[in-house]
């Protein structure tokens, strides 16, 4: 897929309400250097959107693997890849910047290639396809998060954490199949012990927020959670290696971390 991506799906979108939108500031902060057009906010959103099903998807793959029966998370899979549809074209008719532009078909390109992977029988050369696109999407998606980033406000750096966190999550348990499915190598290894550390930075900002009673039970059990979860990531995991447990568990943290999301959003 050319330009022709970006080009066609802006062209077709790009109405009078689309243009008055680009000038629309939402946010009440006069003092900031950088406004926020509402542009800037969708493709931020989209884009984070896209680093999240970037992780999740591959890390459903993986799992997947180990449960080649499990038609549940194969329709998953092809909702993820809808949604990452759905993402672009949202970012391709919003934009006007150049450097996205070029970037949607970088992550088209990537978005189609999974589709195909999707078709095949899982095996080790597909998944190490799937984990080499996972990570094309999510260069891609920080790329344009990058690009129309802003100065946010103090409500809108939490829900970034939150988001961040929310990803990490699954890249961590992606690496964790990945390293009992015949992908254990040092960059891998690597990856891993970073997003590790990444995470429980992410953590410590978050418990310095105080949230209303309901939402700090759930906060204080992800942590709960999280702690008891993670001896099995630091470990030689091919001693130890639980995919549904781990699976089901870490998606629970997934769970507790959207409601995080849906607060914060709720709050800006």
């Amino acid at each position: 897929m050319g330009i022709v991506f970006a080009e066609e799906l802006a062209d077709t979108n790009n109405t009078l309400d689309d243009v008055a939108l680009d000038n629309i500031i939402f946010t009440s902060n006069v003092d900031k250097k950088i406004i926020a057009t509402r542009s800037d906010i969708q493709v931020i959103e989209s884009s984070e959107d896209i680093i999240y099903i970037s992780q999740k998807m591959v890390k459903d793959y993986l799992f997947l693997a180990t449960n080649p029966e499990n038609t549940l998370l194969e329709d998953k899979l092809k909702e993820s890849l809808i949604q990452l549809n759905e993402d672009l074209k949202m970012i391709a008719r919003t934009t006007k910047n150049s450097d996205t532009k070029d970037l949607l078909d970088y992550l088209a390109y990537g978005k189609d290639e999974i589709s195909e992977i999707l078709k095949n029988k899982i095996d080790k050369e597909q998944s190490s396809l799937m984990l080499d696109y996972s990570e094309t999407l999510l260069e891609g998606g920080h790329s344009m998060v990058s690009a129309h980033k802003y100065d946010f406000t103090d409500e809108e750096k939490m829900l970034a954490i939150i988001k961040k966190a929310e990803y990490l999550l699954s890249r961590i348990t992606k690496y964790y199949f990945a390293k009992n499915l015949g992908f254990d190598t040092i960059e891998n290894n690597e990856q891993m012990k970073d997003s590790i550390v990444e995470l429980e930075e992410n953590f410590v900002k978050i418990n310095m927020y105080t949230y209303p009673n309901e939402i700090e039970k759930l906060k204080i059990n992800m942590f709960k959670i999280w702690q008891a979860n993670k001896v099995f990531f630091i470990k030689d995991e091919k001693k130890v290696f639980i995919p549904n447990i781990i699976f089901i568990s870490m998606n629970y943290l997934e769970q507790i971390v959207d409601n995080l999301v849906v607060y914060h959003r709720k709050n800006q």
